[in-house]
């Protein structure tokens, strides 16, 4: 079987440095799960993730013409895409009605600092003069 990007594979820890992990997928081929592709949030010690002989479902990010194999742990998990969408739509209408909060509060200060300051010209350019 060859190893195609977007196909996701298990496979074993086989070491850890300080920029990733090291992991075999498959007839003794190994690719490298880069400190940034072990989980969403920000991963200060690949050690608090992943141990050696830690099993993992593994995404292949990319494959080079040299052969070095680019695997992802946090793009292997499904992530439900409606709930994402949901969110998106509940985080937009919240936006919309407070934009619309902000905007009516604005023209009601406007409308009364306009009010406010139309008669105080008045009266001081009566005095300059």
């Amino acid at each position: 079987m060859s190893i195609e990007v977007g196909s996701k594979l298990q496979g074993k820890v086989t070491g850890i440095t300080n920029f990733g992990a090291f992991v075999e997928i498959e007839e003794g081929k190994t690719g490298l799960v880069h400190i940034s592709e072990v989980a969403d949030s920000y991963v200060k010690d690949i050690n608090e993730h992943l141990s050696v002989g830690d099993e993992v479902t593994v995404k292949v990010i990319n494959v080079e013409k040299d052969g070095k194999i680019g695997l992802s742990i946090k793009k292997a998990k499904d992530k439900p895409p409606r709930q994402k969408n949901n969110n998106n739509r509940q985080r937009s209408e919240s936006f919309e009605s407070k934009m619309n909060k902000f905007l009516k509060d604005s023209d009601e200060r406007m409308a009364s600092l306009k009010k406010h300051t139309e008669s105080k010209r008045g009266g001081r350019g009566a005095k300059r003069g």
